[in-house]
């Protein structure tokens, strides 16, 4: 599942590209931006694999916000102008598109997008075999967790803790949410909320709002929903 921002100055435009995502089975929308600022704050904080970014935008156009990302996902410029798509070639993005953009063409970028990020996938389980545990430090001590063993993670401010089956105490550690999905095989762990990753093996039930973890109800946020409707393959009631 690819996690995407979209970032444009027009609330319709927003709304125009969010529709037509309901189409792809395979994006997840994870934030809405009106400026480049605010789409530096979700990058800070969120894994994004894709960005669908305006050009023309207060302060920072998409090309600047770009140009200024050290990490960037992939990206696909979707503006009214065809005259920066040269520049924006330049910055090695995936696709350049023009409004209006018709709908077959909006869906091709996406392909090409999939296609993209399996392959980066691919290259990177060649690069690094993937491994079923990770290291966190806690108490002063670097603990191994394994993978399987994860119920579900709750970021709180400066800290995370890790709830692991069978084990009565969490394990807390001060780090990011962020920071610890990246380490986290997305096959497996879902980010529903901005507080809350789960461990989709350990879900016993799923209702509006909330997300059942053997016997713990979790927050599921609308932001979140979408996604988990494509892992499952269906709505929610």
């Amino acid at each position: 599942m690819m996690r995407c921002l979209l970032v444009d100055d027009e609330p319709l435009a927003l709304d125009l590209i969010e529709d037509n995502l309901k189409h792809v089975n395979y994006i997840q929308v994870v934030g809405r931006c009106r400026t480049a600022a605010e789409a530096i704050t979700i990058l800070q904080t969120e894994q994004v694999d894709l960005l669908f970014c305006d050009i023309h935008m207060p302060g920072l156009n998409g090309l600047q916000l770009v140009k200024s990302l050290i990490t960037k996902p992939m990206v696909i410029f979707v503006t009214a102008y065809e005259k920066f798509a040269v520049e924006g070639f330049d910055l090695d993005i995936l696709d350049y598109l023009v409004k209006p953009v018709p709908l077959d063409r909006f869906l091709k970028a996406c392909q090409k997008a999939q296609r993209q990020f399996e392959l980066n996938k691919a290259l990177a389980i060649q690069a690094y075999p993937p491994k079923k545990y990770f290291f966190v430090h806690a108490d002063y001590t670097l603990v191994k967790i394994s993978f399987d063993d994860i119920e579900y993670i709750e970021g709180l401010k400066d800290y995370v803790k890790i709830n692991l089956a069978n084990k009565p105490k969490a394990v807390l550690s001060r780090t990011s949410i962020k920071a610890i999905e990246l380490q986290l095989p997305s096959e497996l762990f879902y980010r529903v909320h901005k507080s809350y990753i789960i461990n989709v093996d350990y879900v016993t039930q799923i209702r509006r709002g909330k997300v059942k973890i053997v016997d713990t109800e979790l927050p599921l946020s609308d932001n979140y929903r979408d996604m988990i409707h494509k892992m499952i393959g269906k709505g929610i009631e």
